[in-house]
């Protein structure tokens, strides 16, 4: 059953129905009860039921007693006819007595009605010197009192037993009448709390129901909040946490389609430039033109690679493509992999491009090495574009008390400082960039800060000690490796 199969593994079983759960929960633990109070209730009926038929068994004993006397030296009993029929027969069973004189001998009744058990112990409930037992009598049980009369003359004295027996018949038609009224009231009670539990079930379940059937109604673009007055107290953080998750969905959106834009915009020049190009191709005869135009349209083509490559990459970490769970990453290492991959186009340019990294120090850090080198090649392949020839760029690791700090600095023509927050947004371009690199993307910078953020970073932006541009992230040390012990 999945309710059984929910309650030995709650963390794999399906969740099913909340109103049928509820109901499960309340009402199978109420029957539960209910069955025990049931049971303890017939045995505490039983008990007062054995207590009121020993009690009227006494009573029939010490009857039969006031007519047990002595006479001549001998225990009689005077019991006459009409008492005795009423002795021995009742209307649900019937009754027996037997009685013992001072000797052991049988003065009246039946003679083999069973005798005391001596394991017996005489009850406490009753002022009397009484014991009361079970025993089968002619192949039925039956309960006996067995009470002791002091009976004397003035020729004699002793202690007479009167036993007076009777068969459970009765006994059980009381307790079948006690079980059914009482299983009767129980399955009343059972049957109108389980309705009031159902009512009170759906009452409350209402306005979840509601809330379900707003959110099921509604147009797939409506991403508005929904209003937490619906629901109850304790269902309105989540109804709250649907806003947020709605709220950060429009938001994606709108980061989606401003890059939309943006891409569709920043595609659409090299695109049209191409298309011109190549029909200048097709309508020129000269041999040496032709080579200039195809030379162009490689360039054009090149720069056109450049930046879908650096769209695709801001789309796949902005977007959730990108992530900073890793193992530690050797930031030391990657500038210096960077380093070897973009010393050719330094070179081209005449720039002396440096790596400045303490020799021993940990630079470790907790990251994707994917990321991480492209972070770092960014920074270093902007420097290098936007570094006039002979110039040069320092990319420098160092560890802090802070954590691993990466700094890289050129001594291009620099960022004035009220750009600084704007040259971090994609597309964004600098009035001095845009004079020495015409041909720029805008993206390099933008990626530097979202794969930063991703690692608990944030780029900061500075004039470098030769005039140009110094970019410096500092990953923390809740992101960096621990110091190795010296």
């Amino acid at each position: 059953m999945r309710w059984l199969a929910a309650l030995l593994h709650p963390a794999t079983a399906p969740l099913g129905s909340l109103r049928n759960q509820l109901l499960r929960w309340l009402i199978l633990p109420l029957v539960a009860l209910v069955a025990l109070n049931a049971v303890s209730v017939y045995r505490d009926a039983l008990e007062t039921a054995d207590i009121a038929y020993d009690r009227s068994l006494l009573s029939s004993t010490r009857a039969l007693a006031e007519r047990v006397t002595v006479r001549g030296g001998k225990v009689v009993a005077n019991v006459p006819y009409v008492a005795l029929d009423s002795f021995e027969t009742d209307t649900l069973g019937r009754i027996y007595y037997k009685v013992t004189g001072l000797r052991g001998e049988t003065v009246s009744g039946y003679d083999d009605l069973p005798a005391v058990p001596p394991e017996v112990p005489r009850s406490d409930l009753y002022p009397a010197l009484v014991r009361f037992y079970h025993a089968d009598y002619n192949g039925e049980p039956v309960r006996i009192a067995a009470l002791l009369q002091p009976v004397f003359d003035d020729t004699m004295r002793g202690i007479a037993l009167i036993q007076v027996g009777e068969t459970l018949d009765a006994r059980r038609a009381l307790s079948r009448r006690i079980l059914f009224n009482t299983l009767l009231r129980q399955a009343l009670m059972v049957l109108a709390v389980a309705t009031l539990v159902w009512f009170a079930v759906r009452l409350v379940l209402r306005p979840l129901m509601r809330l379900k059937n707003e959110v099921e109604t509604r147009p797939l673009s409506d991403l508005s909040n929904i209003d937490q007055a619906l629901v109850h107290r304790e269902v309105r953080p989540l109804v709250a946490a649907m806003n947020g998750t709605m709220a950060r969905m429009q938001d994606l959106i709108a980061s989606q389609r401003r890059f939309i834009a943006d891409a569709s915009h920043q595609l659409r020049t090299p695109l049209a430039v191409l298309k011109t190009q190549a029909e200048l191709a097709l309508r020129e005869d000269n041999q040496e033109a032709m080579r200039a135009i195809v030379r162009s349209i490689a360039g054009t083509t090149d720069s056109t690679i450049h930046l879908a490559n650096r769209l695709l990459t801001l789309a796949r970490i902005e977007h959730g493509g990108g992530s900073a769970q890793g193992g530690p990453v050797s930031l030391a290492a990657v500038a210096a992999q960077v380093g070897l991959e973009l010393a050719v186009p330094a070179v081209q340019k005449g720039i002396d491009l440096a790596l400045e990294a303490e020799e021993g120090s940990d630079t470790t850090v907790a990251g994707q090495e994917l990321l991480l080198h492209e972070l770092v090649s960014n920074l270093v392949d902007n420097a290098i574009r936007y570094t006039p020839a002979g110039g040069s760029v320092v990319v420098r690791v160092a560890r802090q008390e802070a954590g691993v700090l990466l700094e890289v600095a050129d001594s291009g023509p620099g960022i004035p400082p009220e750009e600084h927050g704007k040259v971090l947004m994609p597309f964004y371009r600098a009035q001095a960039t845009l004079e020495a690199n015409p041909g720029g993307t805008g993206l390099g910078l933008a990626i530097v800060r979202d794969i930063a953020e991703l690692h608990g970073a944030a780029p900061a932006l500075d004039r470098s000690a030769a005039g140009g541009l110094k970019v410096t992230v500092l990953f923390p040390t809740s992101k960096a490796a621990p110091l190795k012990a010296s």
